[in-house]
Parts: structure tokens; C-alpha cells; sequence
């Protein structure tokens, strides 16, 4: 083996080996009785903040007011249909764009969690904890409760030091795990997601600037083909499922009414636990 084979073999051992200090799997996973598997619907309300930030085209914008303006009212509308707490990631700055959805989403039982104060995380660390405690106290205001979970790229030590309980990012496991930063001190849990179960993969079109070549429409029976058959697979074996909608996608009609398709197929099956992510962190850590 040559020196620079033998460098980058290293380098991948030496990654992989970091990667396993920070990731660490659950001795078990224990659900409530009956339970089978445990079925997260999440979604990122963050009406095309990202795309704010980067200038984008107002037909690129457009999509977003949508968004809060009519398809977060249709998915809340879905979730109490079938009696489902789903956890609602909402950046602070949309509880000044759209605080009636907030409140509705609140008031309808659902978890409204962090999702940045504008859908990033800044360098600076003073000013990301300005913006942690800006989105805490705009959240908190308009539902009346602390949020404890968050999807965002903040540092675990200053999730910790807030008071959150989880972390939903990632693929790093099929289950709930733990991670852990560079120090070993903070350690959250994590409720990881898939790209393929997530509806901007499958359902966007002009995303983020790409070109025509990345164009995304996906007709919605081969999305809930694809979805169902991910779902039947963690149900065979007991498990976890972390469905990421958002509502500027999945909030058009038709796509509506595949979910509820969807979850009328799920709610068939014996087992199936339909928590918020809140409650499940809850239950995980407690039962641990």
C-alpha cells in the first residue's frame, strides 16, 4: 500500500471513529404498550426565510406565502382530522409573518418547536444565542409554552444550557439515538429523519436556484408508494418514522389528499403511535 492510500484509509478510520464518539444508540427503545412503532409527523414552517436571505426571485418567494397563507392551515386542518400531534419546527421571524397560524397550531394540540430565529445559524456565537433566545421568546409568547425540541444546526451546549431535550436532524441511525458534542458535556437526544421521506425532495420545482436539470415533480402516487413501503418496512421490524413535510409543499391539494391516503393506511395497522416529538423525547428519556 502506497503512503497516500495508506493517508487516506486513515483519514476515513479516523472519521469514522470520531463519528462513533459523537453518536451513541439507545441500550433500548422502550414504547408504550401495544406500541409497535412510532410515527413523527414534523413539518418546517419556514416559508422561504432561507430563500429571503439569498435573494431569490419573487415567484421563488411566492411559494412561501403560500405556505403561511394557506397550506400551514390545510395541513393543522389534516393533523386534527385524524387526531395527530405533529410537531410544527417554526422559525422565530414567522411568528411575525404569520402569528395566527402559530397560535392556531398551538391551540390545536401540536408542538410548535425551534427552527432558528431566520433558518440559519450564525458563526458568531453571541449572536446565535441572541437569536436561540429571540425564537424561544417569540415562540413562547404567542403559544404560551417553551419550546424543547428544535431542527437547527445551534450547538448542543447552547440547546442544553436552554433547556431542550432533542435535536430532529440527521440520518445517523433508523432510530432515536443520542449525540453528543466535541467535549462529551452536551448530550441531546436525536429523532432522525430521511431525505426520501421528506416532500421537498420529490415535490419541488425551481428549488433553491437549481437548474432544469434538478427539477423535482414527482407524481403524488409514486411518492406514497414510496412512503408507504418505508413505513411497512419500520413496522416489520418495530420501529421509528420521521415524515418532514412543509407546507408551502405539501400544503397543494392533491398532495393533501395523499397524505391523508397515507395516514388513513397507517392508522389500519395495529401498533402504530402517532406522538408529537416532544412527547416521544419524553417517553424515550423517561423509559431509558
Amino acid at each position: 500500500m502506497d503512503n497516500a492510500l495508506a493517508r487516506e484509509l486513515g483519514d476515513v478510520v479516523s472519521a469514522a471513529q470520531d463519528y462513533a464518539t459523537h453518536h451513541h444508540r439507545l441500550e433500548r427503545l422502550n414504547y408504550p404498550a401495544g406500541v409497535r412503532l412510532a410515527v413523527n409527523f414534523t413539518a418546517d414552517f419556514d416559508a422561504m426565510l432561507l430563500r429571503r436571505l439569498m435573494k431569490e426571485p419573487p415567484m421563488q418567494l411566492a411559494k412561501g406565502e403560500f405556505g403561511g397563507r394557506v397550506g400551514i392551515w390545510r395541513l393543522i386542518e389534516l393533523f386534527d382530522s385524524h387526531k395527530i400531534k405533529a410537531t410544527i419546527f417554526t422559525p422565530g421571524r414567522i411568528c411575525e409573518l404569520y402569528p395566527q397560524a402559530v397560535v392556531a397550531a398551538a391551540r390545536s394540540g401540536h408542538e410548535v418547536a425551534d427552527h432558528m430565529w431566520e433558518h440559519r445559524v450564525p458563526k458568531e456565537a453571541d449572536i446565535e444565542r441572541s437569536h436561540l433566545r429571540k425564537t424561544i421568546a417569540a415562540l413562547e409568547k404567542l403559544t404560551g409554552r417553551r419550546p424543547v425540541g428544535t431542527r437547527s444546526n445551534h450547538s448542543l451546549a447552547l440547546l442544553q444550557e436552554e433547556g431542550f431535550i432533542y435535536v430532529s436532524e440527521g440520518s445517523g441511525d433508523h432510530l432515536p439515538y443520542h449525540v453528543s458534542d466535541s467535549t462529551g458535556g452536551a448530550r441531546l437526544l436525536n429523532l432522525p429523519f430521511h431525505f426520501a421521506i421528506d416532500d421537498a425532495m420529490f415535490f419541488s420545482f425551481a428549488w433553491m436556484g437549481s437548474s432544469n436539470p434538478a427539477q423535482r415533480i414527482t407524481d403524488t402516487d409514486r411518492v406514497e408508494a414510496l412512503w408507504w413501503d418505508a413505513f411497512l418496512h419500520q413496522y416489520r421490524q418495530g420501529g421509528y418514522l420521521n415524515i418532514c413535510l412543509h407546507p408551502f409543499v405539501s400544503g397543494r391539494a392533491l398532495r393533501i389528499a395523499m397524505l391523508d391516503r397515507l395516514i388513513n393506511r397507517m392508522k389500519a395497522l395495529p401498533g402504530v403511535w402517532f406522538p408529537s416529538c416532544e412527547e416521544l423525547a419524553r417517553h424515550v428519556l423517561q423509559a431509558g
